[in-house]
């Protein structure tokens, strides 16, 4: 028999707060968490935009010989992790005494890399990365460095899936609890928020500009005038459980998983097209059983370009047919989190619906021909919905949607 998975605990480390109440507030607020960068102008980059991610200082958490196998991404990881238990009451008896996994999103880890072998080929010896360079640079760093630090005995996966990373993660972490494999599992997703992890992206001419230099309007998913994203970082963590486990150790709960869907383009590299998606969304709800009319809010994706944004409506348009579902990108004001965007962007629905409100896409202010046949709701409104979906799109045309109801 199938089991249900529900979501117990959630921490966060955003551009927009590293609580969960900071980060409820600034999108109720619309608050913008980008800034104008001159570090970034004056190394080079197209784009001054990015998202103001806070440093992390574990000091008082994690001692230094452990911090020396930590990257960026890591470090933002731990903290939201640290905070996801607590939120879970997940304590240290209980995950000492059973199997807890980890599965966590992550696509690469630039700036640890970059650094390791800058000084390998400055003093012309490999024994001049250090002995934490490995453990930094591998793209499993975050599973390897929490699965050690929390002593997680469970699965220990790296979920490496592009912009759907986070979300990959989620449904795993699902798929793994429903069929009886893992009776808890940590999932979640992180993202470096240095410059160096996409400076590739910027050189491709990905990232937006403005003339005014506005870091604030930079980020305008489905607008008319949307000409490129704006990069985030940060980590998201969210604890999800088999129920009957959850009731018993007297876990809250928050929300049930009801639906995961996914689905691969097999087309262009970095060009998505609109069938992906819209399998992507039809296999998510037929697997849930969830009716289209339902769903009050669908987080959408869009990353403020010009042809992913209206592919996805075109997308969602497809699905929910003449059933206007209230729709908004959360990136309007964080910036594209990549791949932690898929399990921060489950958080921060969540507080929209255990708050009554739908945060606003912040900066849409006309649509055009393709973005017009999605309900973009443009400012904050206050509004109940007991169910949401959520997108997750990436580069190779990796798609991934979930679908998550109230309790």
């Amino acid at each position: 028999m199938e089991r249900r998975v529900v979501i117990t605990g959630m921490g966060i480390w955003s551009c927009l707060g590293t609580t969960l109440d900071e980060v409820r507030q600034s999108l109720y607020d619309g608050k913008s968490g980008i800034i104008f960068s001159q570090e970034r102008v004056d190394a080079g980059f197209r784009s001054p935009f990015c998202a103001d991610v806070p440093k992390a200082d574990l000091k008082p958490y994690v001692n230094r010989n452990f911090r020396q196998f930590m990257p960026e991404e890591a470090q933002y990881a731990y903290m939201a992790t640290r905070d996801a238990l607590a939120s879970a009451r997940l304590e240290q008896d209980y995950i000492d005494q059973h199997e807890v996994g980890i599965i966590y999103g992550n696509d690469s880890v630039a700036e640890a890399t970059m650094r390791a072998l800058d000084k390998f080929r400055q003093f012309g010896s490999t024994a001049a990365c250090g002995s934490g360079a490995i453990f930094q640079s591998m793209n499993s760093t975050v599973t390897m460095n929490l699965a050690c630090l929390f002593h997680l005995k469970g699965i220990n996966l790296t979920a490496s899936a592009a912009c759907a990373s986070g979300s990959q993660s989620i449904g795993l972490g699902y798929l793994l609890i429903k069929n009886g494999l893992q009776d808890c599992v940590v999932c979640g997703g992180a993202q470096e928020a240095n410059m160096y992890g996409v400076a590739s992206f910027d050189g491709i001419q990905s990232f937006a500009l403005r003339e005014d230099n506005n870091a604030s309007k930079a980020s305008r998913p489905f607008d008319r005038d949307r000409n490129g994203l704006v990069p985030g970082g940060g980590a998201a963590t969210l604890i999800i459980e088999d129920y009957e486990s959850a009731v018993r150790r007297g876990a809250p709960i928050l929300a049930e998983i009801v639906g995961w869907g996914f689905s691969g383009n097999g087309d262009h590299i970095s060009t998505p097209n609109v069938a992906g998606p819209a399998r992507s969304l039809e296999l998510c709800l037929q697997q849930s059983g969830v009716n289209i009319k339902e769903i009050g809010y669908v987080n959408a994706h869009a990353t403020s370009t010009k042809i992913g944004d209206s592919r996805e409506a075109q997308a969602i348009a497809q699905i929910f047919g003449d059933y206007r579902v209230p729709v908004t990108s959360t990136k309007s004001q964080t910036g594209h989190e990549m791949w932690m965007a898929g399990a921060s962007e489950i958080i921060y629905t969540m507080l929209m619906m255990k708050n009554d409100f739908i945060a606003g896409n912040v900066n849409f202010e006309n649509p055009d021909d393709e973005t017009a046949c999605v309900n973009v709701i443009p400012e904050t409104i206050e509004a109940h919905f007991d169910t949401f979906l959520s997108n997750s799109f990436g580069f190779g045309g990796t798609n991934s949607t979930l679908i998550v109801k109230n309790l």
